[in-house]
Order: structure tokens, then sequence, then C-alpha cells
């Protein structure tokens, strides 16, 4: 038998970004303590809006299974002395488990006789575990922040006003704070504020939607999507869809209702990025376009109350976004009477951070990183990338970055268009941001992507420098993402670089500001920088990547290589053997020996043989490895497999002669360094 769980957590409105979350952990919960009380059960759907959290469990067993068990307790001979009398061994097992020690039996082992019982455990009612699961499960829900209220020892995202929590049709009782779990819920805050009766989760859905709720995420999503676009069209527009609005204004709202609106269109003469992000960051609101892209004075907003009169909410939020846009024009004026490159010097007042001083030295320092990197690379680039870099952060004193500071970049891009800057550059003084988030866009040219490299790493190097290095899950200068963003680059770019090298050169130019010896701030960077890139290597074996790694990391580019190569030789089905074989290689020569091989030592054929093998195979991988092509290489090492098996199966390498045993060390060396620039075969599973 079989029945449904119910659980709806009513609250005060919750931020949007907690929502998501909330579903997941509510569910891995749930399914946890399922899991440690034995209980089956079927389909599980989660729920959320701003002001609930629910989840419906279909199919809950009413009972734990029954359980017959064996239990195995002291043996035979310490259970009972030489005159079959009973232990204190034998009775302590008997008394807990609450039987009499003469209903101890005996059972055969590998280990001989041991003393056992059968034990039979009758399953527990569901009903009866619930209220503890279900008070465990509301307390140990996890939020980024969690706030206490009144004087109660309790905490959660926001207030706690009402919980309902069934099973079979029936309450279960726990307590939270002052409330105790009942059958009642509530519509909308403003429309439908009265409680009413739930009895399951079907009905409690029916009921919200007479209330003006959809509690369905997904499908208040849907609404809003089709809503947006019918309201944009309904005014000859299209919307401009934006996925993360859309998300984020899917737990804003419990009743969405799209509304649109209008604005001057002089207006339309500012930037569009800083029209779509007043109107998305600012005002949650969604842009229109023509049919051929260009914005019209006009947005859509999503109100959560069913309004009499929609021109009135529309009125409203024009009133709102034109006080915006006017300031924003007036900003726009005032900054273009003062060239972008004459705010630099404002920077040297600028405290970028305390330990490693103002902005404008910060601008210095990585104004040389990125200028070396071009040398590199792209040596007609030098003067565009110098120039991108010394622009890269006036903006930040400019009146429209300080008044919209998540436009610093896109306003120093458009600031430096206006007044003739070279494309690269401009385009480069916005790119240098990115990527701004995980998977997120990367520099589309190579300006970009050198200031970008090179504001990171002295980001990095700067903190790391000065003691201000991350722990656990605390990251306050996103170091983490910022490393991240450096391999991405290098990778999509495809620069070969000394990573070292790089970070050896962004330690050097923080001289006196150092806390801490530079060789120690270098190896620990390079060893964040490893970190990273071992963590972004997805389902690629652990192993595989370990043993890469292990023979070197310098050049990112060089490790994805090696990764991928050696990850496509491991998935041959005649891996394991030859992965054996130079395991021991490895594990016999113990990081090997200086020794020349003297072939006039060698006392077997099978000597002469791996050493003609190994010669021929040396001039191969030192061309493929030269090439990049370490799939070629690693197959051509593997080629060496027989003559290896050979030499183990024909002679014994710790010979009692010292002179043969080097030389047979030597040999194995030989071999052993074919692939030590590759991976380390030690360390594969």
């Amino acid at each position: 038998m079989s029945s449904e769980l119910f659980l709806e957590i009513g609250t005060e409105e919750i931020p949007a970004g907690f929502l998501n979350p909330a579903r997941r952990d509510l569910e891995r919960l749930l399914r946890k303590e399922f899991a440690a009380a034995g209980l089956a059960c079927g389909a599980i759907r989660t729920f959320a809006t701003p002001r609930r959290i629910a989840i419906a469990v279909a199919d809950l067993a009413a009972e734990t299974p029954r359980q017959e068990l064996k239990l195995t307790g002291p043996s035979l001979k310490v259970a009972f002395d030489a005159d079959g009398k009973p232990t204190r061994a034998a009775l302590g097992f008997a008394r807990s488990n609450g039987v009499d020690v003469s209903d101890l039996g005996t059972i055969e082992t590998d280990k001989g006789a041991y003393v056992a019982i059968d034990k039979v455990i009758e399953g527990k009612p569901t009903c009866d575990l619930l209220p503890e699961i279900l008070e465990r499960t509301v307390t140990g829900l996890p939020f980024r922040k969690s706030m206490r209220w009144k004087d109660l020892d309790v905490r959660f995202a926001r207030p706690v006003h009402w919980i309902v929590a069934l099973y079979d049709g029936r309450v279960v009782p726990f307590g939270f704070g002052n409330l105790t779990s009942g059958d009642q819920s509530r519509g909308h805050r403003f429309m439908a504020p009265e409680s009413f009766t739930v009895s399951g989760c079907e009905q409690w859905l029916a009921e919200l939607e007479k209330r003006f709720v959809i509690a369905d995420p997904e499908k208040r999503r849907a609404l809003i999507a089709d809503g947006v676009k019918q309201a944009a069209e309904a005014i000859g527009g299209v919307v401009n869809l934006d996925e993360k609005l859309l998300d984020e204004i899917t737990y804003l709202v419990e009743d969405p209702t799209p509304v649109a609106g209008g604005f001057e269109a002089d207006y339309l003469q500012l930037p569009r990025e800083l029209l779509v992000t007043s109107m998305r960051e600012h005002q949650r609101y969604f842009t229109v376009s023509d049919a051929d892209g260009r914005l019209l004075p006009n947005f859509i907003t999503v109100s959560n109350t069913r309004a009499e009169d929609l021109s009135v909410v529309a009125r409203g939020n024009e009133r709102v976004l034109r006080a915006r846009l006017s300031d924003a024009m007036f900003f726009w004026t005032e900054d273009q009477k003062v060239k972008l490159e004459t705010r630099l010097e404002a920077l040297k007042k600028v405290v970028y951070q305390q330990k490693l001083g103002t902005s404008y030295e910060k601008v210095m320092r990585f104004t040389a990183l990125a200028r070396g990197l071009a040398e590199q690379f792209e040596p007609e680039a030098v003067a565009q990338t110098e120039r991108a870099a010394l622009l890269a952060k006036c903006d930040l004193e400019t009146g429209m970055v300080y008044e919209f500071p998540e436009l610093q970049g896109v306003m120093g891009c458009e600031y430096a268009r206006l007044e003739g800057e070279d494309e690269r550059v401009a385009t480069a003084i916005y790119e240098h941001y990115l990527p701004i988030e995980a998977g997120g866009d990367l520099p589309t040219d190579s300006v970009g992507a050198f200031v970008s490299i090179a504001d990171k790493i002295d980001t990095i190097c700067g903190c790391f420098g000065v003691g201000l290095i991350p722990t656990g899950s605390a990251d306050p200068y996103a170091l983490r993402r910022s490393a991240i963003g450096v391999l991405n680059i290098l990778q999509d770019r495809g620069y070969r670089l000394s990573l070292a090298e790089l970070i050896g050169r962004g330690v050097g130019l923080l001289g006196e500001k150092l806390t801490r010896p530079a060789d120690e701030v270098v190896n620990d960077v390079l060893a964040f920088f490893r970190g990273r890139f071992q963590n972004m290597q997805g389902e690629v074996p652990a192993d595989v990547v370990d043993a890469v790694l292990a023979a070197g990391f310098d050049d990112p580019l060089d490790a994805w290589a090696r990764i991928e190569a050696l990850a496509a030789l491991k998935g041959q089905a005649d891996f394991e053997p030859l992965a054996v074989a130079f395991k021991r290689v490895v594990n016999i020569i113990k990081g090997g020996t200086e020794a020349a091989v003297d072939p006039a030592l060698f006392e077997s054929q099978c000597e002469g043989d791996l050493l003609a093998a190994q010669q021929l195979a040396a001039q191969r991988v030192a061309e493929q490895v030269a090439n990049g092509d370490y799939a070629a290489a690693l197959q051509t090492i593997a080629g060496l497999r027989p003559a290896v098996d050979a030499f183990f199966d024909g002679v014994m390498v710790m010979a009692e002669n010292a002179a043969v045993k080097t030389n047979r060390l030597a040999l194995l060396t030989m071999v052993a360094e074919l692939f030590a620039g590759i991976a380390d075969f030690a360390r594969i599973s």
C-alpha cells in the first residue's frame, strides 16, 4: 500500500534566486531521508513561487520493509567455555538483541563456527516516521542567506507563515518555530489572501489557480514567455526574450500579467546596451525590437496582480523608467565633455585594494603584461594592445558607470568609439572583462584577449602576493572565476605559453607590495591554476588527468592535448596490459639512473631487442611530440610493449652483478623517458 505525501512551506516573499536551488534541495533531502528509512516512493514533483516551496511524493510506501536478519556474534570458542557454559560474551550478545542465551544458534563461516540468531524487524508505519522526517527536512533546507524572526530559534530564507503537511490526505503533525503543520494554504497575497483547505497536490494546484497562483514554475514560465510575445506583437514589435530574465521573473510572480509600456523615442540615441541594461537589470523589463532588430521605444513588464486598468500599471512603470533614462541621458552628455584618456590620471586617487595600491598602479602592471603577450603572439598589435590596456579602466571615472556600475567596459567601449579610437581598441575595453560568468562569452579579438589575460593574472598574483587567498567556498575577489577565464581564453585562442613564466612576470611587477616570498607566490598561483584546470576536465577519468598533470602542467594547451591523447589510448581494449607493463617500468627504476647503457653488458637477446626498439621509437616520438601529435607518440610508445614484456620475462633486472643491474635500470630509464613528458603511467588505475 502506498499514498501521496504533500508538503508546502508558506513564507514571506523569497528572493527569486533562492527558489530553484530550494526545489532541488528539498527533493534531495527527502530522498535521503527515504533511503535511510528504507521507504520506497514514486515520482517526485517540486513547486515554488515567491511565497511558497512545495513538494509532492507519489506512491510513498505505507511502512518500512520487514527485515529478516541473521546476526552473527562471537566465535563459538569465545561464547562457551570448555564445559559448554555461556561466557560473558555470549550473555552480552543475547542480552543486546533481546533474546535468551538458549535461543542462540551457530553458523559456519570461513573462519570457523560463530554463534548467531535469526531476528525479524517488523516494518514501521510511515505515518509514524514522517513527523521527524519532515521536521528535519524543513529545518535542514540550506539557503545562501537565512534569517531569524521574532524570538524564534529557527532560521529560513524568509519568515514562515504556514505549513501544509499531508500523507494519504491526513495531516502529518510537526512543529517549526511557533507553527504547527496543518491542511490550510493561502492564495495570492492581494487578490485571494484567505486560507483554504488542502486535501492533496492536484486539488492544491487547482485551488491555487482559482486564487490567482500558478504554482508550477514550468507552467508559469511558459505563460510568461507566451504572454510577453503576444504583448509585443500587439504593439507591432518583437520581444527580445532574454532567457535569464525570463527565469528570474518566473520566480518573482505568482500570477503573471504582461503589460506593455513605452518611452520617448529620443532616448534611442543612447547606446543599445545601456538601454537594455537599464530596462533589464533595474526594472526587469523585456525590450522590444522591430523586424530588423532595431530597438523600439517600448518595453514589456510582468505584473504580479491583475489590475482593472492595465494602462495605470503601464504609466507607473513608464514614470520610473523615464526618470532612469533621463539620468542616463544626462551622464551620457556630460561624460563626453571629458576625453576617456584624461580620466587615467584620476585613477591615481582610486584605491584598487589597500595592500595593492591604486587602480592606476594596477593598470600600469597589467599594461606591461598585456604588451608582453602581444609581443609574443601578435607583434603587429602591440600598440593597440597597450592603448586598450591603458584605457580599459578609465570609464570607472565616468558618471555613467558610477550610476550604473554594471556598465563598466560597455561605456568605455562606447566612449572610445565616439572619440575615434581604433575599433580593436574600443572592443578590447569591453571584452577585457570577459568571461563574466561560467560558460560566458570570450574575447573575440586577440587585443581583448591579451588585456583580459593580463588583468586577471595581475588580480590573482596580487591577491596571492598579499595573502588574500581563497579558502573553502569563500572567494571574495572571484579568483577562481578569473583563473578559469584565463584558461578558457588560452584554449579558445590557441596560445601556447609557459604559465609559470607569465605568473612570474605578474608577481615581479608587484615589487615591494608583496608580503610573501615571490617564489612561494609563483608556486602557489601555479598550483591554484592547476587545481582549476583539473576541475575543468569534466568526464575525463581522474587518473588520466592526474597522470598527465604529474608529467607537467606549465603549458595548459599542451596538457589538454596530452589528456585527450591518453584518454583515447585508455579507451582501447588492450590498454590495461600496456599500462601494467609501463607502470612496472616506472616502479622498478624509482626515479631512474643517469648511467649510460653499455651493450657489452647485455647477457640476453631481449636486452638488445629492447634497446633497438627504444632507439627506433625515440626518434619517432621526438618528432611527434615536437608536432604536438601526442596520440601518435603514445601509439609509438605502445609499440614497445612486446619488447618490454620480453625483457621482463627474459632477465632479472635486479641482478647480483651490480654493473649488469645498473645497465638494465639504465635501459628501462631510457624507456621511461619516452613517456615521462607525456604522462606518469604509475598514476593510471
